[in-house]
């Protein structure tokens, strides 16, 4: 399994993180664009880069280039892939949960 990136560890990330679960009132903001509640309670919820991190450094701290996402949503987004059995195919692991 690949390393956490250091960004994901630090003190300003783990603050930020919660900033956008705050605004986004902890749901997932694809899940409610297409007309579905998932929250903190029904899902791991995780911080998305709009713009991804590798490729767009600069918006890296940018409240609009980031977003709530359920697990489920963001694998989709990275074409990362979930199995029946819970086991999971990751093509990185770059952030870790932290509620």
């Amino acid at each position: 399994m690949k390393k956490a990136n250091p960004f994901y560890l630090t003190t300003e990330w783990r603050q930020k993180r919660i900033e956008i679960l705050e605004r986004d009132h902890y749901e997932c903001q694809e899940c409610r664009r297409n007309g579905k509640l998932t929250t903190a309670y029904d899902a791991i919820l995780e911080i998305d880069h709009i713009k991804e991190l590798d490729k767009y450094p600069e918006l890296a701290w940018d409240n609009d280039n980031l977003q709530t996402l359920c697990r489920s949503c963001h694998n989709k987004k990275h074409k990362r892939f979930e199995f029946k059995d819970s086991v999971r195919k990751r093509k990185w692991d770059d952030e870790f949960d932290i509620l």
